[in-house]
């Protein structure tokens, strides 16, 4: 092979046995650190994330770099199907828009929303609800049952009262669900000196905060897995509620912070 190349022999075993370049040593140290990132956050987080974990630890490296190493070792974020197209039935709005697609507040507690999933396991469906804060789009309740009774709101609303101190003109904002228009509903807002306001029929963009949060629940956990029982899809989804999405998951609308460390960040300050 030297012969047909024309190269020397001893200058083939000099290349051969070289160690690999400081460069090569260094992209490789990356990559190992990329992949612990990656893991960390159950394989979901893209190149502009890890970014940030690198550079929260301490790296001194560029984006394009982390994307490029990522790409080469085929490193990407791991995400599910797309839901199914929703049909509507006939309207039901008891209470006017207040939220008018305003998403951004300035205060905690100025502005939560409500809505409810669905979760396919072998027992059936399981339904989640949960509140959030406008504010650090933090979960702040929720609630998981195997039937759609109105309860399941009403107990994801007193977990979000039990944890924060509701203001007065706090607005609790939902779609037009039948659980939203009951009269145990309203009374419970009324006795709470919450304001309920409802999204307009069949506009997805009126709840768009926490159709967002479902999205990415549905891509990052709930479509990656297969759940045998609803036991079973309770502890993951309260795993992915509460030690990753409220404390660790970084929102790109926060700056790169979680929930949880925005609003430590901006209330202590």
């Amino acid at each position: 092979m030297c012969r047909v190349l024309k190269v020397h022999r001893s200058g083939f075993y000099a290349w051969l046995n070289r160690p690999d370049s400081n460069r090569t040593q260094e992209n490789e140290r990356l990559r190992r650190r990329i992949t612990f990132f990656w893991e960390e956050s159950d394989r979901v987080y893209g190149s502009p994330r890890i970014y940030a974990d690198l550079r929260e630890d301490g790296e001194h490296c560029g984006k394009n770099r982390v994307a490029r190493i990522m790409r080469e070792n085929g490193i990407q974020a791991e995400r599910g199907l797309k839901k199914r197209v929703q049909r509507y039935g006939k309207p039901s709005q008891t209470a006017d828009n207040l939220l008018g697609q305003e998403f951004s507040y300035e205060q905690p507690d100025q502005a939560w929303v409500i809505d409810i999933t669905y979760v396919r396991t072998f027992e059936g469906w399981l339904y989640l609800a949960v509140v959030m804060d406008l504010y650090s789009r933090r979960i702040i309740g929720w609630s998981m049952q195997k039937t759609l009774h109105r309860d399941l709101v009403l107990q994801a609303l007193l977990m979000a009262i039990w944890r924060r101190q509701t203001r007065p003109g706090l607005i609790i904002h939902s779609d037009q669900g039948s659980q939203f228009s009951s009269d145990d509903w309203v009374r419970f807002c009324d006795e709470h000196g919450l304001q309920r306001s409802m999204s307009r029929r069949g506009n997805c963009y009126d709840n768009a905060a926490v159709e967002a949060f479902f999205s990415s629940l549905k891509k990052e956990r709930i479509r990656r897995r297969v759940y045998r029982t609803r036991a079973q899809a309770r502890a993951d989804i309260f795993d992915y509620i509460e030690v990753f999405y409220n404390k660790k998951r970084r929102h790109e609308y926060l700056g790169g912070m979680s929930p949880v460390e925005y609003e430590q960040l901006r209330c202590a300050g």
